[in-house]
């Protein structure tokens, strides 16, 4: 299994969060799941706020256009970036 595929144009990643990390940012592969540390705890949604904000970033997308299909209150999450601007090099386009 891979970490992501596409639908259609929509990009669906698989995501392992750690949460309370020195530094935010994307750490690369852990358990077939991209691993992403952010600083923020997992408490009220913060985690969820603080990956939803990075991915918006890194695709150059609006935070509205990263959903959260599932995981919400997990550290395995399943997100969707709805028609990604850019592309990181570890992505291949559709």
């Amino acid at each position: 299994m891979n970490f992501y595929h596409w639908e259609d144009e929509n990009l669906v990643l698989f995501v392992y969060v750690q949460p309370r990390a020195s530094q935010a940012g994307i750490v690369g592969i852990y358990s077939n799941k991209l691993k992403v540390k952010i600083t923020a705890s997992p408490v009220d949604g913060k985690a969820n706020a603080d990956v939803c904000k990075l991915f918006s970033k890194v695709f150059g997308v609006g935070k509205k256009r990263v959903i959260i299909k599932s995981g919400h209150t997990s550290r395995d999450k399943c997100f969707c970036i709805k028609s990604p601007k850019k592309l990181p090099d570890f992505i291949v386009p559709v």
